[in-house]
């Protein structure tokens, strides 16, 4: 009987030992509507079981105590609930939708990026250099998206109503403060750098990123390639110079330098300018590049440096004057770019960086002189980290200083200095919020504080993208934006203020299978601009900030790459609407830099017989407002529509070697963009005029560019 009773008391306490826990429960998405197949499990066990086409699951263990609970799903975050087990009965679980980074939403308001691995892109960096008319100039090929103006006695990126001076360009981050070569009056610059150095390019024509500063309308954000595939060799031999370059790879480090000389005299003696200018000595220059880069296991850095060497001499009409006015130019420019980026433990990247520039120019305007030099320095450290693939958080610090002096010295002696030294400190935050696949939000904010003007600006910034179904989606973005005066303005007085835009674009963008359309809709508020009471900025001017304006329009973009074989084109259209009252307006009325109507067609085709690509761009912009003193109206005449068809033809001689030749303006007609009146009226009452016409109506171009490379496959088509 005692031993009976002692197995008794052993199976009762061994079942007791081994008691099964019934888990249960339902499995179902943000929108209650449950989730057949996710697997649910106790961590670190094998018991588990599967939802039913009702979102339920059931199973036993015997574990007890505290316990995670782990329900995974494909296309949902994994979900985690932590207890004892006891409390596991009947479990409510809601899964989370996770984010996709190749098909989700993403934040386009205001942005056109061109990367190879951007799924956002418009442009692939090939297309930069291969656009017709652009001759190799990203800032050229820049001016055949929307929201840009062609403005072609200048050269620059005019962006939304807003002037050249309201774009600031970057490079890994860091400011560029010359990014364009100097050149005469109302004679077109180029951008200084080389495109084959960059690996991607974000244009932004509004509402970017908290991070950037001190620019009203536009960033353009360069970035430099991380690590070359291969050595190679690049010679150039053009119609107007030539080039050498050479990337060398050792280990995990890297060097690309290039150099190249430009001078148009053999050109000019062959082809001249139009009449009203007349050179002594034409645009010459000598320009040089190079990277560095060094690959560590969790970080890199890179080291960009960039020089030019430019002069011109040439003689241009002046309706006011008897004879012509001579303008001599000398320019040297030696930038300096550094960045250093660490990745850290917990999804924490850190990244540093450092810029300097030296600038000066030498001019002489008749038998005056004018000496400027410009030093300028940006300084940045930034911080960055993924809390999960939901939510990440950047935050940073930046300080610039540009000290700028300029002196006067005219033929009769008189001399005189000005200039400025600005110091300027910023602090910026920003986050991305993915709600779904389908939602996502940016808030950012900025603050700076300027010693030259004793003000403090705080920019807000936020935007927010939805996207209803697979192709298409919408963005909205609102900011705040803050630019100091030029330098023409600065280096006379720094007791004005700076100068305000806010932005409010709504955007739609559907891209599939090589299709892409976009279009986007804007509203700029300028305030606060400044305003003189002289024809220019002069050091007696009284200057104030009463200035204000707007600017709205509508930006369409369509790309098809696929509907015809090797055929790639894109056709871009702005409408803008946009007055001011600034500088030295009588009232408020639409600048000459700003017509309403662009439209800009780029075409490339590739032959396979004739182993060449074609490529034709067309572009039109309505006439252009001018102040004619003949009329009563301020501001109300307009020039003639601009219209300018290019041509390009690559021919490959064989694989690594090309033959290239272009042509802008193939029709040659006479664009004018501008008008010079008179000081004073003629006989008749009347004050007569001249066209601002630009140097020639067309521009021949001829090169032959040779590649040595190891895989005997590489060319410099995409540097063309």
């Amino acid at each position: 009987m005692k031993i009976h009773l002692i197995v008794i008391a052993f199976l009762f306490n061994f079942s007791a030992l081994c008691a099964q826990t019934v888990i249960t429960g339902t499995v179902t998405d943000a929108k209650q509507n449950p989730i057949e197949g996710a697997n649910v499990y106790l961590d670190g066990t094998y018991d588990g079981a599967s939802t039913d086409a009702n979102g339920h699951f059931t199973f036993e263990t015997t574990e007890s105590g505290t316990q995670t609970l782990v329900v995974s799903m494909l296309s949902f975050e994994p979900h985690y609930e932590i207890g004892d087990v006891s409390y596991f009965t009947d479990v409510q679980i809601r899964m989370l939708e996770a984010i996709n980074s190749l098909s989700g939403v993403t934040l386009t308001a205001g942005t056109f990026e061109a990367g190879d691995n951007s799924k956002v892109s418009v442009l692939k960096p090939l297309d930069i250099v291969t656009t017709a008319g652009a001759a190799g100039d990203f800032v050229a090929a820049l001016q055949t998206l929307p929201g840009t103006t062609t403005v072609n006695e200048d050269g620059r990126l005019f962006v939304r109503g807003g002037s050249a001076d309201e774009t600031q360009v970057f490079i890994d981050g860091l400011r560029v403060f010359q990014p364009f070569n100097a050149t005469a009056n109302n004679t077109p610059t180029r951008g200084r750098f080389s495109p084959f150095l960059f690996k991607g390019i974000t244009f932004s024509t509004g509402g970017y990123s908290a991070e950037f500063g001190q620019a009203l309308s536009s960033v353009l954000l360069l970035n430099t390639i991380d690590a070359p595939d291969q050595e190679k060799t690049e010679i150039s031999i053009m119609s107007v110079g030539g080039g050498v370059g050479h990337t060398e790879i050792w280990g995990k480090q890297s060097l690309s330098v290039n150099t190249s000389y430009i001078n148009l005299a053999p050109y000019e003696a062959l082809i001249p300018s139009n009449q009203g200018m007349r050179w002594n000595s034409p645009y010459e220059s000598i320009a040089g590049e190079a990277v560095f880069r060094s690959i560590g296991d969790k970080s890199i850095f890179k080291l960009y440096t960039g020089f030019n060497h430019s002069n011109l001499d040439i003689e241009q009409e002046d309706i006011n004057l008897v004879d012509d006015v001579r303008f001599q130019l000398k320019n040297n420019n030696l930038y300096f770019n550094s960045t250093y980026k660490q990745y850290l433990n917990n999804d924490w990247s850190l990244v540093s960086g450092a810029s300097i520039s030296w600038d000066t120019n030498d001019i002489g305007i008749q038998e005056d002189l004018v000496n400027g030099k410009e030093i300028a320095s940006h300084l940045k450290i930034k911080a960055h980290k993924n809390f999960s693939n939901r939510f990440n958080l950047s935050f940073g610090a930046e300080y610039f200083n540009t000290n700028y002096n300029e002196s006067f010295t005219s033929t009769d002696g008189f001399s005189v200095d000005y200039g400025f030294d600005e110091q300027l400190w910023a602090g910026f935050a920003e986050s991305d919020l993915f709600l779904s696949n389908k939602l996502a939000m940016k808030f950012g904010v900025r603050a700076a504080y300027n010693d030259l003007m004793d003000d403090i600006q705080l920019s807000p910034r936020v935007s927010v993208a939805y996207k209803p179904g697979e192709l298409g989606q919408f963005s909205l973005a609102y900011g705040d934006f803050y630019q100091r005066p030029n330098r023409d303005i600065a280096k006379f007085n720094t007791a004005i203020e700076s100068e305000k835009a806010s932005h409010y674009i709504l955007n739609y963008q559907l891209v599939n299978n090589g299709k892409t359309f976009r279009a986007e809709a804007y509203y700029k508020d300028y305030d606060g601009l400044t305003k003189y009471d002289t024809e220019m900025p002069q050091f007696n001017s009284v200057y104030s900030n009463s200035g204000d304006g707007y600017a709205s329009g509508l930006d369409v973009f369509w790309r098809d790459s696929k509907s015809i074989d090797n055929l790639d084109y894109w056709v871009s259209y702005s409408y803008l609407d946009t007055e001011r009252d600034f500088q030295n307006f009588e009232e408020r009325a639409t600048p000459n830099f700003a017509p309403k109507h662009n439209l800009s067609i780029v075409t490339k085709y590739w032959m396979d017989k004739l182993r060449s690509q074609i490529g034709l761009s067309y572009s039109y912009g309505s006439g252009r407002p001018y102040n004619n003193p003949n009329t009563p109206e301020f501001m109300a005449e307009k020039t003639r529509s601009f219209n300018n068809l290019s041509f390009n033809w690559a021919y490959l001689i064989d694989q690594q070697k090309i033959l290239y030749f272009s042509v802008s303006n193939l029709l040659g007609i006479n664009n004018i963009s501008n008008y010079q009146y008179a000081d004073a009226p003629n006989m008749a009452g009347t004050f007569d005029r001249r066209a601002i016409t630009p140097p020639a109506n067309s521009f021949f171009f001829m090169g032959f560019f040779w590649t040595i490379s190891s895989d005997k496959k590489s060319n410099q088509l995409d540097n063309l």
